[in-house]
């Protein structure tokens, strides 16, 4: 298998070199380096900025509205500086926002709705949440550095559960499309699968990867991750089927389609995005024109993609599969 593994990553490396290569179709402009990015239930991109904005995209219009800016908080020269914004999501309406409180390395999280702002943590709670996003309306699935799972019930305030995936440092979950699974990385290289709703743990990965892994994906049986190794990974949850392709460079973002036929790796220093075929393990596409190392990218649907990177614009692509 080892072999085979060698194979796979050396075809990769050299059909690379003479990839059909796609310029970005349209370019857009945040107010700030852009952390994270998510597409809302009515269609528009919404991104989260190192200036301390949630900020909506008509993709439509491509017109950009800002729709809440943070305080300034003090660094510990106690100096005013942005509130960086590390993850955001948005169901019904409802938009979380995930930054950064300026105290002792602790989180704030907070609900935006009807032009309504909630905090549900601050400092004072000293909690060092990574990222979050909704299960549903009511509840929200949130990662802490130690790399635990935490169900937390917006009505009550109840966390519903809290568990210790592994003794490794976290580094990024995703959900799948229905929100009913989730898939994390840590420092280990351990993926691990979870049920939402009860934090059942379906299966652990292991051995895909050996270093740090900065980023993960799931839909439909797939799961996908990039790390410090410079393997870019997929595992089938039904069949067991494994590998992963060598990459020239550390692979900070990867994404799937919605129908989990193309991956999508940031496999090389020049932050150009390599699209596989999933079925044939082959890619077909290099997505060129990125500024800086990417921090996340976001299918729409089986042709069109956004990537976002250290810098404010965030880019939109068309591909033909």
């Amino acid at each position: 298998m080892r072999y085979l593994f060698s194979l796979i990553a050396l075809l990769g490396l050299v059909m690379a070199g003479s990839l059909p290569t796609v310029a970005p179709q349209r370019q857009i402009e945040a107010d700030g380096a852009v952390n994270d990015i998510v597409l809302s239930d009515d269609g528009a991109l919404i991104a989260g900025t190192d200036h301390g904005s949630l900020q909506r995209i008509d993709l439509q219009s491509f017109k950009v509205e800002t729709l809440l800016h943070l305080p300034q908080v003090k660094d510990f020269m106690g100096d005013k500086i942005d509130d960086k914004v590390f993850s955001v999501d948005e169901l019904g309406g409802r938009y979380l926002i995930l930054s950064d409180s300026g105290q002792g390395g602790f989180s704030d999280l907070r609900i935006l709705e009807n032009g309504k702002v909630t905090k549900l943590f601050g400092a004072e709670e000293r909690h060092s949440i990574v990222k979050a996003r909704f299960v549903d309306k009511n509840h929200i699935l949130y990662a802490t550095l130690g790399n635990e799972a935490v169900l937390y019930e917006i009505g009550t305030g109840k966390e519903l559960y809290r568990e210790q995936l592994s003794e490794s440092k976290f580094s990024d979950f995703s959900m799948d499309s229905r929100r009913k699974r989730a898939v994390f990385g840590c420092e280990s290289g351990e993926l691990t699968v979870i049920e939402t709703a009860t934090g059942k743990i379906l299966k652990r990965i292991e051995k895909l990867h050996v270093d740090n892994v900065f980023s993960v994906d799931i839909r439909q049986d797939w799961v996908i991750a990039g790390a410090q190794d410079r393997r870019a990974s997929y595992y089938n949850l039904s069949s067991g089927e494994h590998g992963y392709f060598k990459s020239d460079f550390l692979i900070y973002a990867v994404a799937l389609s919605p129908a989990a036929k193309t991956a999508a790796y940031a496999m090389h220093d020049d932050n150009s995005i390599t699209l596989y075929h999933l079925d044939t393990k082959t890619p077909f596409a290099l997505l060129k024109g990125q500024k800086s190392i990417l921090t996340r990218i976001v299918f729409k649907d089986e042709t069109t993609l956004f990537s976002a990177s250290h810098d404010p614009s965030i880019m939109l692509w068309k591909i033909k599969p």
